[in-house]
């Protein structure tokens, strides 16, 4: 199958993880999202090209497992998901944080 007219599903990119270590990260070119857990790089990729308007140098994921979380005597469980760091090429960049 040769189409060139590959879908683009945007539903991927679920949101942008902001901690510290991701927001140090951006000193070095690098973003942080959490993605859908079934995703595969090459899907990342595309949709964050499309949808940002940026060249991708290079993408690492790995999959979060959830952690336990208690609230008074309850117990439970974060939500797993799939973290993907992307580092962008020298003069591409993602506004994250607009001015208002």
């Amino acid at each position: 199958m040769t189409n060139n007219t590959e879908s683009i599903n945007i539903d991927i990119i679920k949101h942008p993880i902001i901690t510290d270590k991701s927001t140090q990260l951006l000193e070095e070119n690098q973003y942080s999202f959490a993605v859908d857990n079934k995703a595969h790089k090459k899907d990342i990729k595309k949709t964050i090209e499309y949808t940002f308007n940026v060249k991708i140098k290079h993408i690492k994921t790995c999959n979060r497992h959830p952690k336990k979380k208690r609230v008074g005597k309850f117990i439970g469980y974060k939500k797993r998901y799939k973290k993907a760091i992307i580092t962008l090429k020298n003069n591409y960049s993602i506004n994250l944080f607009p001015e208002n």
